[in-house]
């Protein structure tokens, strides 16, 4: 609907701008289509009365009929370049859209080509050993420290640049970025470190957060990317739910060749 909007008022300023005000000497003017000087005469087609007359010279204010008409069609050039130039970020917009699978989750754009980048398994690390996070399947609320990490040193997926790109498609509103992961002695990365208080049983959630560029591209999709420079490294795309030990991870890495 908007673009309708946009093409029928484009076209009612085109026509509009075909007529112009042929000014008077006395202040009055007409309404004309077009005009022409010839000798001491100004021939011109009326709007009014849909036929050519013509006006001695001496009575038409030409200097001022001039600037107008001429302040008037830059001023439709330049509409019609904002018009065309939304309608080329509009259907690039689309074709971006287009372009990302409808599942939830995390995509690379590695050149012109996007990748999907495959889910982590977190597991929650306590002292009493290693459990396997569930989706949507917060943990069992314990008094303590809880490290959520990653099985291994190092991700399998390697991205392009120190400042890549990912499309990352929601299913429901939660809260995601990048975060920089960290290598433990026991061969896994940590991803976030949970803090249960005691009696409120409430969680605190802390990870080592990237400053990242947020570009919403359709309901429930963003583009997102660092907004400096990564340190060569281990990283991760995450998706969680603050204080419900809920939490999902898309692992990369960055190594400079």
């Amino acid at each position: 609907m908007p673009r309708l909007f946009f093409a029928v008022l484009f076209s009612a300023l085109t026509l509009w701008a075909v007529n112009f005000k042929l000014y008077l000497t006395d202040g009055g003017f007409h309404l004309v289509r077009e005009y022409q000087v010839d000798g001491d005469r100004v021939r011109f087609y009326s709007v009014e009365r849909s036929g050519w007359e013509e006006i001695p010279l001496k009575l038409v204010d030409l200097k001022r009929t001039e600037a107008e008409r001429q302040a008037r069609d830059a001023d439709l050039r330049k509409e019609a370049a904002e018009i065309a130039a939304e309608d080329k970020f509009e259907r690039e917009q689309r074709d971006e859209r287009d372009r990302v699978p409808q599942e939830p989750g995390a995509y690379l754009l590695d050149g012109k080509e996007i990748k999907t980048v495959k889910v982590a398994e977190s597991k929650s690390v306590t002292n009493k050993g290693r459990s396997i996070l569930k989706v949507l399947s917060p943990l069992p609320v314990v008094s303590g420290k809880v490290t959520v990490e990653l099985d291994g040193e190092h991700s399998a997926t390697l991205v392009p640049g120190n400042r890549p790109e990912f499309y990352f498609r929601l299913s429901t509103e939660e809260h995601f970025g990048i975060v920089r992961l960290k290598a433990t002695r026991k061969g896994a990365r940590v991803v976030q470190t949970w803090t249960i208080i005691p009696v409120s049983k409430e969680m605190i959630e802390e990870q080592d957060e990237v400053e990242i560029f947020r570009k919403q591209v359709d309901d429930g999709l963003y583009k997102i990317w660092p907004t400096a420079p990564l340190e060569p490294g281990e990283y991760a795309v995450v998706e969680f739910t603050p204080g419900k030990g809920n939490i999902q991870t898309w692992d990369f890495a960055w190594k400079p060749k």
